[in-house]
């Protein structure tokens, strides 16, 4: 027996384009607008990378210099080839010769006075944020201009004032001072960011929390400080960094008790010249903590940096 002959297929009317393959039912082709998003999503992605690349070079750059030597550090052009060594860092740990404190006591003295005054421009910061944002305060905005223009003053313009100051009062080398200058330095950017946390924070609980009979001490500790987390973390990091970069009050007022990292770090740079290997290797060491906080804080720096940015 024979398998029937298939039907024949109906030619196309004449005049008519012959149709195209069969899409299989389900899956229609992704709208105009839609290929135009990803092609533009995946350019913002490269353009991304690029930018991150662009600016991991130089730290990768500072890392291999850092475990070259003396020598094949000062080459031009450098060479990438060169045997790797640690006498870097152990110059950067022996500063001083035999006998000597070497980094510690300015690592001790930049973490002194970067979490002291971190705390106490939180607490300074949080109640001013709060009567700024869920307060009734007359032109609020004229005052958290007012705070900011404070970081238009060039840093330079106020360093005669504050020397004088310093040695007629007995302060200078003394860690305390850079304390009372990194606080009041890093106050008004932090009540700006608090402020814009803050405001976030709906009224309603607020308001439940005082019919409870909870006074503004526990209102701030137990209802606002809880939901404000991200943004107290993301304010605190970027004070700590501020205080931990900072080089040239602490270069002028200080000496050798309050000496801090940074002007430690300078050291390094001497009349008989600059020691390429060891400054990389000093600069890693240094910017060790700061970048082992921002690892450990990412997720709380994005959300309180991200917090209030989409309505």
């Amino acid at each position: 027996m024979t398998a029937p002959a298939p039907a024949p297929v109906p030619a196309a009317p004449a005049g008519t384009a012959a149709a195209g393959p069969v899409r299989p039912p389900g899956r229609t082709a992704p709208h105009p607008a839609v290929r135009r998003a990803r092609r533009r999503n995946t350019a913002l992605g490269v353009l991304a990378w690029l930018a991150g690349i662009v600016f991991f070079l130089p730290v990768a750059w500072m890392v291999l210099t850092s475990l070259h030597s003396e020598a094949d550090a000062a080459t031009n052009p450098p060479s990438l080839a060169a045997p790797l060594t640690l006498d870097g860092y152990r110059e950067f740990f022996t500063a001083g010769g035999a006998g000597a404190a070497g980094p510690w006591p300015s690592l001790a003295n930049s973490a002194m006075a970067s979490l002291f005054s971190t705390a106490a421009v939180l607490l300074l910061a949080f109640p001013a944020a709060y009567a700024l944002s869920l307060r009734p305060v007359r032109k609020w905005r004229d005052v958290l201009f007012f705070f900011l223009s404070t970081k238009m003053l060039p840093v330079v313009a106020g360093l005669l004032p504050v020397y004088l100051f310093a040695r007629n009062t007995g302060l200078l080398d003394n860690i305390w001072l850079l304390v009372l200058l990194y606080t009041s330095m890093n106050l008004p950017i932090a009540v700006w960011m608090m402020q814009s946390f803050l405001s976030e924070v709906p009224a309603a609980l607020i308001e439940a929390a005082q019919l409870d009979g909870a006074r503004l001490p526990t209102v701030l500790g137990r209802v606002i400080a809880p939901l404000t987390g991200p943004g107290i973390a993301a304010t605190a990091l970027i004070c700590c960094i501020f205080s931990w970069n900072e080089m040239l009050f602490a270069r002028v007022l200080t000496g050798v008790t309050a000496q801090t990292a940074p002007v430690f770090l300078t050291g390094f740079i001497t009349s008989q010249g600059l020691f390429l290997a060891q400054v990389c290797a000093a600069s890693v060491v240094i910017s060790l903590p700061v970048l082992a906080a921002g690892f450990a804080a990412q997720d709380k720096l994005v959300q309180g940096l991200s917090l209030g940015a989409v309505k």
